[in-house]
């Protein structure tokens, strides 16, 4: 910043220095707030844990493809089941331990009435994990 006079006859040249104070003012602000964070971030609490000699369990539940034509057969993994005995086949499923997750797989022209019917036959039966398995769309991957 520039001080100085608009009279022309005052002799002093003008000033071009920066003044520097506001500048010191905000840097040992900037100073003191980092010292006292600083500490604050390295605090830990040391604690004493218990230790534990077991080993995780690496048993992977299996899994039961479901597949719903569009006529309207169903197949359990690939196998084809008529509509009476897929109860018993979900409660023996959801009698298993662990239980395997049953995935449904539902042809495109399938009627949302017998997918809604299945998934509630599932549940009755205790089945817990659903899931649904589609097909990437090719199309949309090419773009």
């Amino acid at each position: 910043m520039a001080f100085g006079s608009f009279n022309d006859g005052d002799s002093r040249p003008l000033q071009s220095d920066i003044n520097m104070v506001p500048l010191i003012d905000v840097m040992l602000v900037l100073l003191i707030v980092f010292m006292i964070t600083a500490p604050l971030l390295t605090h830990s609490v040391k604690i004493d844990l218990p230790q534990a000699s077991s080993q995780p369990t690496q048993e992977k539940p299996q899994t039961v493809a479901l597949s719903i034509s569009a006529d309207g057969q169903l197949f359990w993994n690939n196998e084809l089941v008529d509509a009476t005995t897929l109860p018993a086949r979900l409660a023996s499923a959801a009698a298993q331990t662990p239980q395997p997750e049953l995935q449904l797989r539902a042809d495109r022209d399938t009627r949302y009435q017998q997918l809604a019917e299945v998934m509630s036959q599932a549940r009755a039966a205790g089945i817990e994990k659903m899931g649904f398995i589609t097909q990437p769309d090719t199309k949309a991957a090419e773009r």
